[in-house]
């Protein structure tokens, strides 16, 4: 049996990601501008992605598994490229894959990379819009009104005179 639909999987595996990246990209500049509507249209956009993503990835697997009990392995519960590497036997098959890995770990990284920036960035507004909120609320020790200076008849001083 041969790679080529284990390598046709990662081929395209490797194309969503890098479309996956340049959303991620988008994504930074509407977190810097604040453009709700756009980044709300790139989330969906996300979803998408990753919705397709997890279908090729259960395609691969089971293009690996399919190879592996071709080449009469048993099969791991999470079948990888690497186990396929492992048992290759030409070294044209090997470099095909390597190379097909690598580009899509090298994009997978750059993927991770660039949405650890928007996870920071989006910390970052929402600390700022709550810095903002504490500075247009006022503080309770602030008020004119606490239960402090509220005075009334203190209980020592009372206007009725039981006596009388």
């Amino acid at each position: 049996m041969s790679i080529d639909n284990i390598l046709q999987s990662l081929t395209k595996l490797d194309m969503l990601h890098k479309s996956l990246l340049e959303v991620a990209y988008k994504k930074t500049e509407a977190i810097k501008t604040g453009d709700m509507d756009s980044l709300n249209q790139l989330l969906k956009d996300e979803q998408a992605h990753v919705a397709g993503i997890s279908q090729l990835e259960q395609q691969r697997q089971a293009e690996v598994t399919d190879y592996l009990r071709a080449k009469g392995i048993a099969p791991t519960d999470n079948p990888t490229v690497a186990l396929v590497l492992e048992n290759t036997n030409t070294d044209e098959e090997k470099a095909q894959l390597t190379k097909a890995r690598n580009n899509l770990l090298l994009t997978l990284d750059t993927l991770k990379n660039q949405n650890d920036l928007n996870q920071k960035l989006t910390f970052q507004s929402l600390q700022f819009v709550n810095m903002t909120l504490d500075m247009l609320r006022p503080k309770t020790d602030q008020m004119n009104y606490s239960k402090t200076e509220v005075k009334g008849p203190s209980k020592d001083k009372t206007y009725f005179d039981s006596q009388a």
